[in-house]
């Protein structure tokens, strides 16, 4: 019998680029821990580097799924059925903006930039949710990967700061929704870290910068730092919390005001 926090567990997760994107750390610590995985990707592209990284990790399979498709989720969820009778829990780490809009103001913000922006970064959750839930016949846990620019403005995160307001609401409706089925849902708020997605956004060394010399910790966090949250929220260990926003922020989310004097 394996052993670790999530032995004997079987999972969901979505939305790794290449091996700096959160949701692989996160997936590399749910392996640690005893997690039997099942990842999904989205275009040829996707394909090759899951496949490359899933060389690392014996066992695992990926199935496509373009998540803002509700017929290929449908046939994703098909593929997981095939190798699993239930699924213990989901990570959603998806999100997108055109480039465009991480560079100027937000009330330039095109209507179809908004619709596409609100339904990858934050529709796909309650599309996913709605597809796992039956598989999730004793329960589950769902965690969500958001950011303090939907708490709070930040500088260029503009229309994907009201994508990630509105995915931490999505959380907390659909943890009303599935709670007596045993179902819970978190958001991990992460702070700022360089991945694929992070880089295209114009403001993002200014995140970086500012965490590093203002948060309480003085630095930023790692994604092992947002991995070991992940678990925590997975886990048996956080079976009475649901609905919640877990920053990972190295304390930046505290402060009402940077102390200019130091």
């Amino acid at each position: 019998m394996s052993q670790g926090l999530l032995a004997e567990k079987k999972g969901i997760v979505t939305g790794i680029a290449n091996e700096r994107s959160i949701a692989w750390a996160c997936a590399q610590a749910c392996v640690e821990q005893g997690a039997e995985l099942v990842f999904s990707y989205l275009g040829e592209a996707q394909e090759k580097r899951m496949n490359k990284l899933l060389e690392s990790m014996p066992g695992a399979k990926a199935f496509p799924c373009d998540a803002s498709n509700d017929a290929e989720i449908d046939a994703f969820m098909n593929s997981v059925s095939a190798e699993w009778d239930s699924v213990d829990f989901l990570i959603h780490s998806m999100a997108f903006a055109d480039k465009d809009d991480l560079v100027g103001r937000y009330v330039d913000t095109s209507r179809e930039n908004f619709k596409m922006t609100l339904d990858i970064s934050a529709y796909t959750l309650v599309a996913l949710t709605r597809a796992v839930e039956p598989l999730m016949k004793e329960g589950g846990s769902i965690v969500a990967m958001t950011y303090y620019g939907g708490e709070k403005v930040m500088p260029k995160y503009n229309v994907m700061g009201v994508a990630k307001a509105a995915l931490e609401a999505s959380a907390k409706y659909l943890a009303a929704d599935l709670g007596a089925q045993n179902i819970r849902v978190n958001c991990v708020s992460a702070g700022p870290v360089r991945t694929l997605s992070s880089m295209a956004i114009s403001g993002f060394k200014t995140m970086l910068n500012t965490t590093a010399s203002v948060a309480p910790m003085r630095r930023n966090i790692t994604p092992q730092e947002v991995a070991n949250a992940t678990i925590y929220l997975l886990s048996d260990l956080s079976s009475g919390t649901t609905g919640e926003i877990h920053h990972v922020d190295a304390g930046y989310n505290v402060l009402g005001m940077f102390d200019a004097t130091e």
